[in-house]
């Protein structure tokens, strides 16, 4: 007769023995439900330990992008991070980055839901924050079509001959002279690139050179807002990763981003109040001719005449907004890494100086419509862009469904992140990637892939990009023209190239420079 134990032991056996080939059933069921379900059964990208609820944050101090690239260098090209609760992926690499904004360019065409892009891009419908679909192609298109083309470019190209050349003159007016005098570049830069594009917008100067500034109360209130909206945006915020942090507010980022949209929303709406007034009045039948829509604010309130739900006030000022962000502190910084370089490399400012006297009419200043025949110019802002692209990080992507990234499997949802500062020193493809080497982008030394990419790739390229070129090239031209520039006698060694930190990477510190006019152009420039 068998005892309990026993009859105990029996119970056991028979449940382990029916037990354990239903738990490998279960276990073979759900792996192959999963692997059924998974569209992209490839290995996750690599990733470096991380820590509780903070994940990889911890790891990025400034400068990011060289954080980044130190990340690289320890465990790939391709890495996947976390910041707090968002899947991050890092791509270091051309073939990867070619990847991602090729076969993968829709998979990424999204931007992240920041707290920025709902409060200053207007709920995400701005053309930097908008997600991909019918109203970003259509903003694309006015973009492309109306405010950036080749035409448009061309008919706007006398704003930036005097911008530039009031630059000079403020030079003039500041020479002490006879020799060399100091001059600080940071901030005529600064104002000359926001004077060019809010001539564009509204057909309004806000930093005068002649006298130091518009000392009006809405010259006042804009160079405020331009200033608030830098600090904004350049700095960390946690809140759009750690959501306990946006719920409570840390910082009181959230509550800043509120307070500065409403003084935005003030300022941009008295110039729409103002071209919607002077259009009224300035024909019988409150109508302007296409010669007359000159400002990208008339072009749009053309528009809104026609489909005024769509093209609304919200609408207008997104886009003033984005070209004042995307166009203006970008271009200002590479001007000064520009002439940083130049200053560096004396040889290199010698030959820009020959090739513009041999290809420029003695007697003149160059114009716009001179730089096709100075590729060697054009060579140098190529260089400066690669070795010091003023946004070193692009604009972050979000992926909208599984794709694959170097043999990698990305989920929907992944933050991207592009290190172009570390694409753009790879000893892969560049020789001696960290020197000045204009002349590489004459002899086209670059090897197979990408070159550089400082205004991004794919279908969410910076549309502004020849605006950008074309300024920028135009400013360091006519100054190498008009004066000759050395080094200040405490940076007798070289210009300091240190970085500072932001969401543009300017020099830490801002560039100082001796300059005097140069002895062949002093009759020209006293007749500016």
């Amino acid at each position: 007769m068998a005892t309990m134990a026993d009859l105990y032991f029996s119970t056991t056996t028979l449940s382990t023995i029916v037990l354990i080939p239903a738990l490998l059933l279960l276990f073979f069921l759900l792996k192959h439900h999963n692997n059924t379900n998974n569209k992209n059964p490839n290995p996750k990208p690599p990733s470096p330990s991380g820590l509780p609820f903070i994940g990889h944050l911890h790891l990025l101090k400034p400068p990011i992008h060289r954080a980044l690239a130190h990340l690289s260098d320890l465990h790939g090209p391709i890495l996947l991070l976390r910041f707090g609760s968002r899947r991050v992926l890092v791509v270091s690499s051309s073939y990867a980055a070619e990847e991602c904004f090729t076969v993968n360019d829709i998979a990424f065409a999204n931007r992240p839901l920041f707290l920025i892009g709902k409060h200053l891009g207007y709920g995400f419908t701005t053309i930097g924050w908008a997600s991909y679909g019918p109203h970003w192609r259509n903003l694309r298109r006015i973009s492309t079509l109306e405010i950036f083309s080749t035409h448009r470019l061309l008919s706007s190209s006398h704003l930036r001959s005097d911008e530039a050349r009031s630059l000079v003159k403020a030079l003039l007016r500041d020479y002490a002279g006879p020799g060399f005098h100091s001059a600080q570049l940071k901030l005529k830069f600064f104002g000359l690139a926001y004077n060019v594009v809010m001539r564009m917008i509204a057909n309004k100067r806000y930093f005068d050179e002649g006298a130091d500034e518009d000392s009006s109360e809405t010259g006042k209130e804009f160079r405020d807002i331009i200033k608030e909206t830098g600090s904004v945006a350049g700095a960390s915020n946690t809140a759009d990763f750690v959501p306990l942090a946006r719920w409570l507010d840390v910082g009181n980022y959230e509550k800043k981003l509120k307070s500065l949209k409403k003084r935005r929303d003030e300022f941009f709406q008295g110039l729409i109040e103002e071209h919607r007034a002077r259009k009224k009045t300035g024909s019988p039948d409150g109508q302007c001719s296409p010669a007359e829509r000159t400002t990208v604010i008339d072009l749009l309130l053309s528009m809104q005449e026609d489909d005024p739900q769509y093209y609304s006030d919200d609408l207008v000022k997104g886009f003033v907004a984005q070209m004042l962000v995307a166009g203006t502190d970008t271009s200002s910084v590479t001007m000064e890494w520009a002439m940083s370089l130049l200053l560096n490399n004396p040889e290199a400012l010698k030959r820009l100086r020959a090739e513009i006297d041999a290809n420029i009419e003695q007697g003149s200043i160059m114009e716009e419509g001179d730089l096709h025949k100075l590729p060697y110019l054009q060579a140098v802002i190529t260089e400066t862009l690669r070795l010091h692209p003023s946004v070193p990080l692009l604009v972050p992507h979000e992926s909208s469904q599984d794709c694959t990234v170097g043999g990698f499997h990305v989920p929907s949802g992944t933050v991207l992140i592009v290190n172009t500062w570390k694409i753009h020193r790879d000893p892969e493809i560049w020789e001696e990637p960290d020197e000045f080497k204009p002349e590489r982008f004459l002899s086209n030394e670059g090897k197979e892939g990408l070159k550089t990419m400082p205004f991004g790739l794919g279908r969410r390229r910076c549309p502004g990009e020849a605006l950008a070129l074309r300024m920028v090239a135009l400013v360091v031209g006519i100054l190498v023209q008009c004066f000759e520039w050395k080094r200040v006698i405490e940076e007798e060694e070289g210009v300091d190239m240190n970085e500072g930190v932001g969401l543009t990477v300017a020099k830490a510190k801002p560039l100082e420079a001796m300059y005097k006019p140069e002895e062949d152009m002093v009759g020209l420039l006293f007749q500016l």
